[in-house]
């Protein structure tokens, strides 16, 4: 059994407890089903189960290489390059709170993505050698029209670190 499942168990029979026998016919209790559910980022841990998942991207990290991956429909830019050991940080771990995933979407696909938020916008503004085509590594989710993508990782990110440390993904 996991944490989760038996947190929600054990706050489900607190609650039993605290409502009384007496109030239980009055009260709405909600029935939870117990189902695999993944964790934060997970998703992007799993393969594509059929080729007509897959989106291919191309990342190109800060020395110009280009590293290309198989990710899926569904996926997080940001983790897949996690997953994938590519140097774009994400030290907010995708709540839309840093710069660390910025990268500069190939002028091909701009208008294939949604667009940016007033929220990624505004932290655009923050992000060091910002560009038309900059957008955040987190917000990007992969559908199949993206298929060949290429994000290129900017020189360099502005996070707390100034020693030269590099963080390793969460």
């Amino acid at each position: 059994m996991t944490n989760l499942l038996r947190h929600l168990i054990m706050t489900h029979a607190y609650r039993l407890e605290c409502i009384g026998m007496d109030n239980l016919r009055k009260q709405t209790i909600r029935r939870f089903q117990t189902a695999k559910c993944l964790l934060h980022g997970e998703y992007e841990l799993q393969d594509p189960k059929s080729e007509e998942e897959v989106v291919n991207v191309i990342f190109i990290d800060k020395d110009g290489k280009n590293i290309r991956v198989r990710g899926k429909i569904g996926d997080n830019a940001l983790y897949l390059a996690h997953r994938h050991g590519i140097a774009m940080e994400g030290a907010c771990e995708a709540s839309l709170a840093c710069t660390t995933c910025h990268v500069y979407v190939h002028h091909d696909y701009v208008d294939k993505l949604p667009i940016a938020t007033d929220q990624e916008e505004d932290l655009l503004d923050l992000a060091p050698f910002l560009r038309e085509n900059s957008r955040l590594g987190c917000q990007i989710t992969l559908v199949k029209e993206l298929d060949g993508i290429e994000l290129e990782l900017p020189k360099a990110t502005r996070n707390f670190y100034v020693d030269g440390h590099k963080p390793t993904p969460h």
